[in-house]
């Protein structure tokens, strides 16, 4: 078994190929890395956007409202990933250009990392209305009628009663949500990105050491993990400061 292992992972020449400068990959794989990150980051803002937008319209938006942000969340959690950035990234984008050539107009070229971002944020949109909806709808429904019943305005409602102790229900599912992001960057390989997983595939394919460099993305996404959870942890206290501590894990 150890043999087996040793074959697979030399130590000098996995540090030869993850070297910083070139030949070593290391420098190609952390600039993947950064445009993960950047993707990821991007993804992220443009989903909280359009969750925040979409939890308060499910709940307090009108009857057209309401149904165009369930249908929405519907078909996106409904559809797997892959499929709708694959149906985003081409099929939207040759629609669009069929309809400039009918008008006359040239062929428009989608930059990647623009629409990367885009269709990554708005599948997290969907599931970020309902983490947050079911957030909102967690605040005691006896604060919000007493804020009203003083003649609070909406804004002010939101932002002294619903907002403070939403987030604090939040948090963990939005950590989730942002390893979700960080993660599924690896999809746009299909389009042709060059983030992390793209980058390994080529360096491994290159070398033809798979192993090396499969390991070393993975210790990469796990040290985003590790201190992504510290952040949000850190998050959560503060969000928290005033309730109760309760910890998991039984008596």
């Amino acid at each position: 078994m150890f043999d087996a292992i040793s074959h697979l992972f030399d130590p000098g020449q996995a540090l030869g190929l993850l070297a910083y400068a070139p030949p070593g990959w290391g420098g190609n794989l952390l600039a993947g890395l950064g445009r993960s990150i950047e993707i990821a980051v991007g993804a992220y803002a443009v989903g909280l956007t359009i969750g925040i937008f979409g939890a308060f319209g499910k709940i307090y938006g009108g009857e057209v409202t309401r149904d165009i942000f369930g249908i929405y969340t519907t078909v996106v959690r409904a559809v797997p990933e892959l499929v709708e950035i694959l149906i985003l990234y081409y099929l939207v984008p040759q629609v669009v250009n069929s309809i400039l050539l009918s008008f006359g107009y040239d062929r428009v070229s989608l930059p990647q990392m623009p629409v990367g971002i885009l269709v990554l944020g708005v599948v997290l949109g969907a599931y970020m209305t309902e983490v947050l909806r079911g957030s909102i709808l967690a605040v005691p429904q006896g604060q919000i009628e007493a804020a009203r019943a003083y003649g609070m305005p909406p804004l002010l409602l939101a932002r002294r009663i619903i907002f403070p102790q939403m987030m604090a229900n939040a948090i963990p599912g939005m950590a989730n949500l942002w390893l979700n992001a960080t993660k599924d960057t690896a999809l746009l390989a299909v389009i042709g990105f060059n983030e992390l997983t793209l980058t390994t595939m080529q360096g491994a394919a290159t070398t033809k050491n798979y192993f090396v460099f499969f390991i070393a993305a993975g210790l990469m996404y796990l040290v985003i993990s590790i201190v992504s959870g510290r952040f949000f942890a850190r998050i959560e206290r503060w969000a928290r400061r005033g309730q109760p501590l309760v910890r998991g894990g039984g008596i």
